[in-house]
């Protein structure tokens, strides 16, 4: 078994990575000393696989839990869902002392890390993440939170999760348009931190589609670690763990002015880090060579790695844009890369230079 400590104090908690984790949540959370009554959340999707499992681990350990199923997809990352969440807590009683275990996908742990942070003034919450997506990436750091029709992740706040199990044994039930979405977030962390693992990638690809575990444990550890440690110097986004967000500024405008229904996470992060990269190239130096690098890598993944937009609909891409979390007196912020392994966040990028990559993307569509 992997173990990756994400550094914060009095608040550190450990990521474990290994097969066969689900099992062992019950004994895991007792040696907490939390209250008996617990819930756990997962959608349509995953509670038939894994939530008797985990219902039954916390069981035999003394709890008393409650499933709460939610709708799969994007779409349930609402308020309106969240309000249905917290009245099933209040149904079983949960008290502050209580816990909630996230047991799915990204959507899943961070719609109950956001009810978490907010029931009760505040609740612990163990992260399960059964998507290569969230092994790697959103189950670690404590941003939670849930999505406007505005825009992505514009309600939200931040709650370190007290556990972090990655059982990559529930991999193997992901459909295959899913695992190809986490490794764009893999490919990411090559790619703003770690020139070796990019290069790992290049190397070791096909096998990390065949999800050979040999290939697969060591390389959601090293993505989990590099996490921790841009969590563990910035834990709340106020300068480098902005660098986790290259690619996202065009890719959450890109999922909102879709309706969250055409691209998942990892797709639309593909373009919008290929878009990054072409701008990195025009205003970061980035090298054409490295360019392309970033270009093959996520196509040999089947990501995609262009896009054809309508005027009207880069005029929302715009306005979607302008919506991020990373604007700043009504200017847009970019990650770009220098080269592969290092970025510089907080890159201003001028509207007809993001059209200019708009019609580069768009040719190659």
């Amino acid at each position: 078994m992997r173990k990756v400590l994400v550094p914060l104090g009095a608040r550190s908690y450990p990521v474990l990575v290994d097969g066969g984790l689900i099992d062992s949540v019950g004994p895991r959370c007792r040696a907490h000393g939390w209250a008996a009554r617990c819930a756990v959340i997962a959608d349509g999707n995953v509670a038939p696989r894994f939530g008797h499992r985990v219902i039954t681990s916390l069981k035999d350990a003394g709890f008393n839990p409650t499933l709460i199923t939610l709708e799969p997809g994007e779409t349930s990352k609402r308020l309106r869902v969240v309000e249905k969440c917290y009245d099933a807590l209040a149904r079983h009683r949960l008290e502050r002392k209580s816990f909630i275990v996230a047991l799915g996908g990204g959507v899943t742990g961070d719609l109950a890390g956001f009810v978490a942070a907010t029931y009760l003034r505040g609740v612990p919450f163990v992260q399960m993440p059964t998507t290569l997506l969230a092994q790697v990436d959103s189950s670690v750091g404590g941003k939670v939170g849930v999505n406007l029709s505005a825009g992505k992740n514009l309600v939200g706040a931040f709650l370190q999760p007290r556990l972090v199990l990655c059982d990559l044994a529930t991999l193997s039930t992901l459909p295959e348009r899913e695992y190809r979405s986490g490794i764009a977030e893999v490919i990411k962390y090559g790619i703003i931190y770690d020139a070796a693992l990019f290069r790992r990638l290049e190397r070791d690809m096909e096998a990390l589609l065949k999800r050979d575990l040999a290939v697969l444990g060591p390389v959601v550890a090293r993505c989990c670690a590099i996490k921790a440690d841009v969590v563990g110097q910035d834990e709340t986004e106020s300068g480098l763990r902005a660098i986790l967000n290259f690619g996202h500024t065009i890719g959450h405008a890109i999922e909102a002015i879709t309706a969250y229904g055409r691209y998942l996470h990892g797709e639309a992060i593909s373009v919008g880090q290929v878009a990054a990269g072409l701008l990195s190239a025009r205003q970061c130096g980035l090298s054409t060579t490295e360019v392309e690098r970033m270009r093959a890598l996520f196509a040999r993944a089947g990501l995609p790695v262009s896009i054809r937009l309508t005027k009207a609909q880069r005029m929302r891409l715009h306005a979607a844009m302008r919506l991020d979390k990373k604007v700043k007196d009504g200017e847009i912020k970019f990650v770009l890369a220098r080269r592969i392994g290092e970025v510089a966040w907080g890159q201003a990028v001028k509207d007809t230079d993001i059209e200019a990559v708009l019609d580069e993307l768009a040719r190659n569509a």
